[in-house]
């Protein structure tokens, strides 16, 4: 159990006679005599409880409260309070405080309430180790980079898929990924031990399809391009996925409409039917321009690992102008433009040509601001009064810009 206690009094005889009773139960107080000595010590990783007296000089017991609910709601607060206090302090209870104890205390009671308080915040902060572990071991969370809406809604595909044992479908435009998407899908499965095989379907004969079948095992045969195949393959496919018995699984990738392929006779109607039993589809970047930020810096961090290069700063300017391109290449030109940056070069960016259906400066600006607002909503972890400092905006401002752009910061702390 945690056995931090951050002690907030203004009476320095009050608050070393507390610290000592802490002291002498093993528990490690840290002292502070106002709210701004102890304002510093209050983070979502603090791993402790605090104890403040709600009259002191300046900023009070209410205002440490409201700044450790802002911090963190699950952080224990108990309040310390005078005999004419306990009203006070009971409404403080209803913002949120975790307890009170009315001065003077005695030390077992004082003791006993802390003790409660450190066991609350030590079940806390374990869930919270075990979320983050969970996450973490997620191959999607881990593999599948994106806080948009469309990047969440195809991580949740993907995990749905990947619980099931039927065949599926990747689909997405061409350098979305297709192939590390039906990857993740059989990571998260329950064949993940057993092996990820990957063919190109143009050329594919019926004895590389055999093979590749063998070599596959219990695992997942992943057909790239999979209305490539030629006809022949086609129908040794269907026959073998309809024959049953053991079998790995196959997901066919496409960056064309497989129902058109079909419909076009490239695809064999039945054998698309049969994989089209589940199906994934890739967003593309122009549809969900908030991801390229985080994608950016995910694969410049990838090549500045790879190539053991020190990370570059990354300007406001260039992630702008990436927001500002159309990406038909997708992820796969992105990941080109970072390499560039990742090893010192010119990213190779030219203004981009606008066509009449793309978005004009100020949609294009408009994205971009929005980009900017929830990178440092992240970065403060949701604290809106953090966020408007570092971004240097008037509260109301702020406020206005989260309103204009649907966003909250309650969305960006962590769980």
């Amino acid at each position: 159990m945690t056995t931090k206690v951050l002690l907030v009094d203004d009476d320095r005889e009050v608050r070393e006679a507390l610290g000592q009773t802490l002291e002498l139960c093993d528990l490690d107080p840290i002292l502070a005599g106002s709210y701004v000595a102890a304002k510093d010590h209050i983070a979502p990783e603090f791993d402790g409880v605090i104890v403040t007296d709600i009259r002191m000089p300046g900023r009070d017991g209410f205002h440490l409260l409201a700044r450790a609910r802002e911090v963190d709601p699950d952080l224990p607060v108990i309040l310390l309070t005078g005999e004419g206090d306990i009203p006070m302090a009971v409404r403080a209870m209803e913002q949120g405080a975790h307890g009170f104890l009315e001065k003077p205390c005695g030390p077992k009671n004082f003791v006993a309430a802390v003790k409660q308080a450190l066991g609350l915040r030590a079940e806390v902060l374990a869930a919270r180790r075990a979320q983050a572990a969970k996450v973490e071991g997620d191959a999607a969370a881990r593999m599948l980079v994106g806080r948009s809406p469309q990047a969440e809604a195809m991580r949740t595909q993907v995990r749905a898929i990947a619980r099931a044992r039927a065949e599926a479908l990747v689909c997405g435009p061409p350098g979305s990924g297709t192939s590390k998407v039906a990857e993740v899908i059989h990571l998260l499965s329950a064949s993940a031990r057993a092996p990820f095989v990957k063919r190109a379907g143009a050329g594919l004969d019926e004895a590389g399809l055999v093979a590749a079948m063998e070599e596959a095992g219990g695992g997942t045969l992943y057909l790239d391009e999979i209305a490539a195949l030629p006809p022949g393959t086609q129908y040794a496919l269907l026959d073998r996925l309809e024959s049953g018995g053991a079998r790995p699984r196959v997901i066919g990738g496409s960056t064309r409409d497989p129902g058109a392929e079909a419909e076009a006779g490239r695809l064999n109607a039945e054998l698309f039917w049969r994989l089209d039993l589940m199906r994934v589809t890739i967003p593309a970047l122009r549809e969900r321009p908030d991801d390229i930020p985080v994608l950016f810096r995910h694969y410049v961090a990838q090549a500045c690992e790879q190539a053991n290069l020190p990370m570059p700063e990354i300007e406001a300017e260039l992630l702008a102008r990436l927001m500002a391109r159309d990406w038909p290449g997708n992820a796969r030109a992105l990941t080109s433009v970072a390499m560039r940056v990742a090893m010192g070069l010119d990213p190779g960016l030219e203004a981009p040509v606008l066509a009449q259906d793309e978005p004009g400066l100020a949609e294009q600006l408009a994205r971009v601001e929005r980009s900017l607002l929830i990178e440092a909503l992240r970065r403060h972890e949701g604290h809106a009064t953090r966020t408007a400092e570092a971004l240097k905006l008037p509260r109301k401002t702020f406020y206005d810009k989260l309103a204009r752009h649907d966003l909250r910061p309650e969305d960006y702390r962590h769980e």
